[in-house]
């Protein structure tokens, strides 16, 4: 099981295992800087980046956080290159990281993010959600979403962005659209696109952008927000560039989404008993915040009342102060649910915590193994502290007898597992 930067490891009687879910393998590109190369070249639906480029004051390129391995050492220097190429001064460039409603990425962390070279040469800046004077108000949206975007990207002349497609538990996908909202919108956005009513409406889910709420809004607000131009990639189990899709927001994204659906998607006949899933590792599983994500993926093959067996490593702990303070506050799931229903939004990432507890209400039990987070805290998150994922398998096996149907992800959430037979909830 993916673990931190290492694994964990978790023994499944054979007569127990209904299926382990992988990415399905697949080759890596030959010349991924060429590829790159290529595709600022030949977009798909724009005109090539050079010649969008040419005329333009300047330029912003909005980059993922920590949180998403995204090869910026990779994609970046062919953007960059062409930006100034094409007339724009390397002065006139901002690398705008999105962090949406994260933490901002700085010191070394921000070395890793983009590597040294690029960090000394150009100016490379974090989005901050919760600074409010940043943002230019737009107004609010026909779907009442109040629109406050970074006015550093608001007022670039030329804005592009870059991402990683993989799976979303609520956008369907990540990538496109993303990396404007949230990626640098405000806190006033986010408290209506991460609402209640859009979390639990039920296509709002992982692998899905056709009806998907979440998603055709946020398309269609970034179009109106503006965006000239993406670069998105696609990576294989071993985070190796498989492919890239640049060009329209909407087109290009679509194109990356249908080549990934080909290795990410795999089926089960039945949902099972027991699932012994984790967060992918990392940068996912460092706090609990995100490993939610990995949990999602687990619910969507568990049987009502089935139990997971989750590893994560934690080594940051629960995530925010506000997500924390959620959590501290948190009696149980339903409790917490009803809290949400009224037209007051309550604070800072409760939207994740509303997955979480959709996830408690599902199954039975939720076991986190964790070598780095107290169990105290995982007693707070209502999820039961296992010393190891054997132990917590032998556990699981006490709830729904030796007969228990198993399934393992030891890839998390970067795998859209799914039933053939529908769900009985």
């Amino acid at each position: 099981m993916a673990y931190g930067k290492g694994t964990a490891s978790v023994h499944v009687p054979e007569g127990n295992l209904d299926k382990i879910f992988r990415v399905h393998p697949w080759e890596p590109l030959v010349q991924p800087t060429q590829a790159v190369e290529q595709s600022l070249l030949n977009p798909i639906g724009t005109p090539p980046l050079q010649e969008l480029a040419q005329g333009r004051r300047d330029a912003v390129v909005v980059i993922s956080d920590i949180t998403r391995p995204v090869p910026n050492r990779l994609i970046l220097p062919p953007i960059l290159e062409t930006l100034e190429q094409s007339g724009i001064p390397r002065e006139k460039i901002l690398i705008l990281i999105a962090t949406g409603m994260h933490r901002p990425n700085e010191g070394e962390e921000l070395i890793e993010l983009v590597g040294e070279e690029i960090a000394e040469k150009y100016r490379v800046e974090n989005h901050s959600g919760t600074d409010r004077e940043a943002h230019v108000d737009l107004g609010i949206s026909e779907e009442g979403v109040p629109l406050l975007v970074d006015r550093r990207y608001i007022e670039a002349d030329l804005r592009i962005l870059t991402g990683l497609i993989e799976p979303h538990l609520m956008a369907g996908y990540s990538g496109g659209r993303k990396g404007v909202l949230p990626g640098v919108c405000s806190l006033e956005t986010m408290k209506v696109m991460h609402g209640y009513k859009v979390i639990q409406h039920p296509l709002t889910v992982v692998g899905r952008l056709d009806d998907n709420p979440f998603h055709l809004t946020a398309l269609r607000l970034t179009r109106q927000i503006g965006a000239e131009f993406i670069v998105n990639v696609i990576l294989n189990e071993r985070r190796e560039l498989t492919g890239v899709f640049s060009g329209d927001l909407d087109q290009a994204h679509r194109a990356g989404v249908a080549e990934l659906e080909k290795f990410v998607v795999d089926e089960i006949e039945q949902p099972v008993d027991i699932v012994v899933g984790c967060s992918g590792g990392y940068p996912l599983d460092q706090t609990f915040y995100q490993c939610i994500k990995g949990m999602v993926a687990a619910k969507e093959i568990l049987k009502p009342g089935g139990t997971i067996v989750f590893a994560s490593h934690l080594g940051e702990g629960m995530g925010s102060e506000p997500f924390q303070q959620l959590v501290n506050e948190l009696t149980t799931p339903q409790a917490f649910l009803e809290s949400l229903e009224g037209p007051d939004y309550r604070q800072l990432d409760q939207w994740m915590l509303q997955d979480h507890c959709n996830i408690l209400l599902h199954a039975g039990e939720i076991q986190v193994f964790s070598e780095h987070l107290s169990k105290d805290w995982l007693n707070k998150a209502l999820v039961v502290p296992i010393e190891s994922l054997d132990a917590g398998l032998e556990r699981a096996f006490h709830r729904h007898g030796p007969e228990a149907r198993v399934a393992v992800m030891p890839q998390g959430p970067y795998v859209i597992a799914r039933t053939m037979e529908p769900m009985q909830v």
